[in-house]
């Protein structure tokens, strides 16, 4: 959830005062209350995902398995708390969880209670697989970097670019694909047009496995065709995202609060993160 954009649709009701009082500690990050709040979420976040990344390493599970367990418990149920709590100030608790951070919030306890129930050592690769979910924790932290809000949106407006160059990538590598397997064939490791494809994309971004090497002379120079296409390609995301990024940053510091005069709001801010003031579009500076 942006904090340039309180949602009125996940605003509590009138009513209720400490549902209000809650709905501002959690969702609000200007006041002590709040930033405290977001203080203490954010190191149980690193100290659960530092957790489990610890609790990785076979020679420190083996002596710290029964702490490591205990600490998982305790910041799942400190983030189960957290995700009640979010759910229960909201007004439209379904609205919430169909979000990208009410999903992230779920997911962070989900696999723990899931976990309880494949009990056996069939399921004991699945608990293993649920464990290292919980290292999904870290995408919590998203929602106190004020940039990832102009990163996402960036990401979005130059989808269309990205998916267009993407599908000219996956056809140069199907035609270069088709071409080494004409070329080469079986007998030199092209199998198949599939494994020549994969070929193709280790040779186009660079890395070069040296897995899969062709042998001919007209292999090899189409093998140089597609190097000199792969160093080509490689800036062209890189510039469609460049592009779109300084333009959301322009939107950006032109949009400011009528009220208080806050700027660096976001292009589709409708309300200002410092006073709460609902931002007219065509009041810019």
């Amino acid at each position: 959830m942006s904090r340039a954009t309180p949602p009125s649709a996940l605003h509590p009701a009138a009513g209720a005062a400490w549902r209000a009082r809650w709905f501002h500690i959690i969702f609000n990050h200007d006041d002590a209350p709040g930033r405290l709040f977001d203080v203490v979420l954010i190191v149980a976040i690193l100290s659960s995902v530092i957790v489990s990344v610890l609790d990785s390493v076979a020679s420190l599970h083996d002596r710290l398995a029964t702490m490591f367990y205990v600490l998982e418990w305790v910041f799942t149920l400190a983030f189960t708390l957290e995700l009640i709590l979010r759910i229960a100030v909201v007004d439209r608790p379904w609205r919430y969880l169909r979000s990208f951070f009410g999903i992230v919030d779920l997911l962070a306890v989900l696999p723990s209670y899931l976990s309880l129930f494949f009990i056996g050592s069939q399921y004991l690769v699945v608990i293993r697989a649920l464990r290292i979910l919980r290292i999904f924790r870290i995408l919590k932290m998203t929602r106190y970097v004020g940039e990832a809000n102009l990163l996402w949106t960036t990401l979005l407006r130059s989808r269309r670019k990205i998916l267009i160059f993407i599908s000219t990538i996956m056809t140069l590598v199907l035609i270069f694909g088709a071409l080494m397997y004409l070329i080469e064939g079986p007998q030199n490791g092209f199998s198949s047009i599939p494994r020549s494809m994969y070929w193709a994309i280790v040779t186009m971004t660079t890395v070069g496995f040296g897995d899969i090497t062709p042998y001919t002379v007209l292999g090899q120079m189409l093998t140089s065709l597609i190097m000199l296409v792969g160093y080509s390609i490689i800036a062209i995301p890189t510039g469609i995202f460049a592009v779109e990024l300084a333009a959301g940053i322009r939107e950006t510091q032109k949009t400011a609060c009528p009220s208080c005069g806050l700027s660096e709001h976001s292009s589709d801010a409708r309300y200002c993160r410092g006073c709460g003031t609902s931002l007219d579009s065509n009041l810019t500076p």
